[in-house]
């Protein structure tokens, strides 16, 4: 591997070499996934496909993936599942990242102002790794208050973003709507022109943040939607996030052609070229996560059904009635075949965002 500009190359990074992470994006033209994880399971199955593919890979928790990481017997009052769970994976994947040889991005996904106690005890967990190892626990955070009216979302963030700068911590906001549905946050409702954001907005959000750190992303509505839908029920803008590059250029009176760091969220079900265009105008990150629980769904599902007959019984199947199906129903077969699938998934959108080979010999 040849980045010199990282300082960690292998497992969990943080402070500058994400940006530096970001900037090489921008540069080379590339997005990195952002899967989300829900297990140990999960986790390996996109660490393994980023590495066999020289890769980066950004791994992130939702609040309810995190709950389902702490275990669905855990209590979830005033968040305290979530809140475990996110802090577990993350020191999971930061003892188990370095073993895939590839730099790693730990993040946490949308927190919605009712989420907020979530944020609050990430960022505590965060400051007590910060006050014995120099670093957060996690590399970045995502606020979403794309909700709330734009001042009260900008504020917070902003309130926030203070507090993580003091870490060097990255911060990922959403300015605008993404449609559909995801983890409890329902915005199937909203209006259409709500899921645009427009270039003064998102230019509004860098005036307040860049100052505070030049850690942060915007996540600009642009018709995404959560989740998988028939074609023609989304209409996807990608050319406004490059009237938003424009725009904060010319502001900035800067040179530089791409300013502005943009996530794509509510990626699943994009066209090839959807995702291509998004990227050339400076996405740097795509989420995914509906294509990857359908991936992995497919690999256990078509497992049951080729191998029924024996997961019918503990004893006997079509060889002889008294054998034994152990090997059949042992959690390690039917687990791994998921996890083939969604290591296929993703192999292939690293190939779609360029995001193959980007990490050199």
């Amino acid at each position: 591997m040849t980045l010199d500009f990282l300082k960690r190359k292998t497992g969990v990074i943080v402070g500058d070499d994400v940006i530096n992470l970001f900037k090489y994006a921008h540069q080379k033209g590339f997005a990195i996934p952002a899967v989300n994880v829900t297990s140990s399971s999960t986790a390996v199955a996109a660490l393994q496909a980023a590495r066999d593919n020289n890769s980066p890979i950004i791994l992130q928790t939702s609040n309810g993936g995190a709950a389902f990481f702490a275990g669905k017997g855990v209590s979830n009052e005033n968040q305290a599942a979530s809140i475990a769970g996110a802090v577990a994976a993350a020191h999971y994947i930061r003892s188990i990242a370095p073993t895939y040889g590839i730099p790693v991005i730990m993040h946490s996904d949308h927190c919605a102002r009712k989420l907020l106690p979530w944020f609050d005890g990430m960022l505590k967990a965060d400051e007590e790794y910060f006050a014995k190892h120099g670093e957060p626990l996690f590399s970045s955070h995502m606020l979403d208050l794309s909700a709330e009216n734009d001042d009260y979302n900008i504020s917070t963030c902003a309130k926030y973003f203070k507090r993580m700068a003091k870490m060097d911590q990255w911060l990922e906001m959403e300015i605008g709507i993404t449609g559909g549905e995801e983890d409890g946050v329902n915005n199937e409702s909203a209006e259409k022109d709500a899921l645009y954001t427009s270039s003064e907005t998102v230019f509004s959000v860098y005036k307040a943040l860049s100052p505070i750190s030049p850690n942060f992303s915007i996540a600009a509505a642009f018709g995404n939607v959560h989740g998988v839908y028939k074609p023609g029920n989304v209409v996807l803008r990608p050319e406004l996030l490059g009237e938003h590059q424009k725009y904060a250029k010319k502001q900035l009176g800067t040179s530089e052609d791409k300013p502005l760091f943009l996530v794509f969220h509510g990626g699943s079900g994009s066209t090839n070229d959807e995702y291509r265009k998004a990227i050339s105008l400076g996405i740097v990150k795509v989420n995914i996560d509906t294509d990857t629980q359908w991936a992995y769904l497919t690999g256990v599902r078509d497992y049951v059904l080729k191998y029924q007959a024996y997961l019918a019984h503990q004893v006997g199947n079509p060889e002889g009635d008294d054998l034994p199906n152990k090997k059949y129903y042992d959690p390690r077969r039917w687990v791994r075949e998921g996890e083939k699938t969604m290591y296929n998934r993703i192999d292939e959108l690293l190939g779609i965002f360029s995001t193959k080979g980007q990490l050199g010999n």
